[in-house]
């Protein structure tokens, strides 16, 4: 379940720079950076894109602009980065289970 993100990347003309557009407005009119190793606070999906950006490896620091995600390399074999950004919104991936209604309902009631 979730809605795939769909992502546009672009390359930059200077070399270690990538940029991905998506069908999301991630920020607003706010621009963030992150830079890795810097605690990353709060639960936007800003905030988790980058902390997942980071967790594949291979990102120095990220910008996010609106639906414009760019992100500068530290290495030359970075993560699939392409495919974190896609799955951001999925929630129910294969091999997680799906709650029933009754499972629903009590999470609503609690």
């Amino acid at each position: 379940m979730g809605q795939p993100v769909t992502v546009v990347r672009t390359l930059s003309r200077r070399p270690g720079i990538v940029r991905f557009e998506v069908n999301r407005c991630l920020t607003g009119m706010g621009h963030i950076r992150y830079s890795a190793g810097e605690e990353i606070l709060g639960d936007d999906p800003a905030a988790e894109l980058a902390r997942q950006l980071f967790k594949a490896g291979g990102v120095a620091s990220i910008h996010i602009y609106s639906s414009m995600v760019t992100v500068h390399l530290s290495s030359t074999n970075p993560g699939d980065l392409e495919s974190v950004i896609t799955g951001l919104h999925t929630h129910y991936v294969p091999g997680v289970r799906i709650p029933d209604d009754a499972e629903l309902v009590a999470l609503a009631g609690s």
